[in-house]
């Protein structure tokens, strides 16, 4: 069960003034929420209280800096790409929000690699590979092009950047079960049966998850990238990490949660969480304790049916905690009747773009990301 602390408390645990607290909370350092009892106050969660005061005890070991930056931690490698500051969403200084109002996913792609502004052409690209979903034929798509694909240690920046322009485009035609011309948010939308209006909601939605900052599936993309394995293999290696419940495989769980609210009443699905000490899926973000700024700038754009308004007030006023980016998107997903799996298909083809752009970067520092393991087993001789 998490622990809740008052705003004195939290002063007086961290040794701070009232500002300083405010400041970690608008950092994203120590989640808040509405107090119950009393909407007009805040409580913070003591377990980010605690690790925060851990981290400014002087005499700390190095070890407990390090396993502490794993966890939604300090900043542990340094990158130009996409940063959280303030509550909102920054790719290379610009904020995707205001992206996400009329750019395409290969124009923030490319602005992500840190282009020039010049437009890299696909090459001839093959039909994608067999497969009954688009998660199938986009994991045998990358595992193809990884296993016969050049290494990128070494390679001219221009030609990993053409590199990554054509994984980008065979990632698309995977999802889309075919190879087409055009935009991708266009080819999604045509391969979903949507309208103008539709395109332009898929459009929104690639720009605004096509990065965030070091989570897991860029962090495994990292990884790989600095072994100097090919870009594909990066790639491969995000789309696995993205696939885990915990990850990218969210939606499904805010489904779930959605047929309950059908079933019992919003109110009473909220209830039987919170009473055994669940969180809600689709709710809160660590890194956005205002609110995830991609949810709102989603679902401002359409309309979802009435069933998650109600959910979505029903749980922000129970728990305190803000509709996130999954909520949203497994809304946008509901509302134009895309297919079981599109919402989780979206996040990776949006996402495929910054595990590309992070690969580079990678590749460019020339560096391996090789951390320690602090051993717990049975006792050496």
């Amino acid at each position: 069960m998490l622990e809740w602390l008052t705003s004195t408390e939290a002063q007086e645990r961290l040794g701070v003034r009232a500002q300083t607290l405010y400041a970690y909370v608008s950092r994203g350092r120590i989640e808040a929420r509405t107090d119950e009892d009393d909407p007009r106050k805040s409580l913070y969660r003591a377990e980010d209280i605690d690790r925060l005061s851990r981290s400014k005890a002087k005499s700390r070991k190095a070890e407990q800096v390090a396993q502490d930056a794993i966890a939604w931690g300090e900043p542990v490698l340094p990158s130009a790409i996409t940063t959280i500051h303030r509550g909102r969403l920054f790719y290379r200084g610009r904020d995707a929000a205001l992206l996400a109002e009329h750019e395409t996913l290969e124009a923030v792609a490319r602005l992500l690699r840190g282009g020039d502004g010049v437009a890299l052409k696909r090459r001839q690209a093959d039909p994608p590979p067999p497969g009954t979903t688009g998660t199938a034929r986009a994991f045998a798509a990358l595992a193809a092009r990884a296993g016969a694909d050049a290494p990128a240690r070494g390679r001219a920046p221009l030609a990993l950047a053409a590199e990554a322009v054509s994984l980008l485009h065979l990632f698309a035609d995977a999802v889309a079960g075919e190879t087409g011309e055009g935009l991708i948010h266009e080819r999604l939308a045509a391969a979903w049966g949507q309208d103008t209006a539709g395109a332009d909601l898929i459009r929104r939605a690639l720009v605004l998850l096509a990065d965030h900052e070091l989570n897991p599936s860029t962090f495994a993309a990292r990884v790989t990238a600095s072994t100097g394995a090919s870009l594909a293999a990066a790639a491969l290696a995000g789309l696995a990490a993205l696939s885990g419940p915990l990850h990218g495989g969210m939606a499904p769980r805010v489904q779930a949660f959605l047929l309950e609210a059908e079933r019992l009443g919003p109110g009473a699905a909220v209830a039987g969480r919170l009473s055994l000490g669940q969180p809600i899926p689709g709710f809160g973000h660590p890194l956005y304790p205002a609110g995830d700024p991609r949810a709102r700038c989603l679902l401002e754009a359409f309309e979802p049916p009435p069933l998650f308004d109600e959910v979505r007030r029903t749980a922000e006023a129970a728990t305190g905690h803000l509709a996130n980016v999954d909520f949203a998107l497994t809304g946008l997903a509901v509302t134009r009747k895309l297919p079981a799996d599109a919402a989780f298909l979206l996040f990776a083809t949006a996402r495929c773009a910054g595990w590309l752009a992070h690969a580079l970067e990678q590749v460019q520092t020339g560096h391996l990301i090789r951390p320690r393991a602090r051993y717990v087993g049975p006792a050496l001789d």
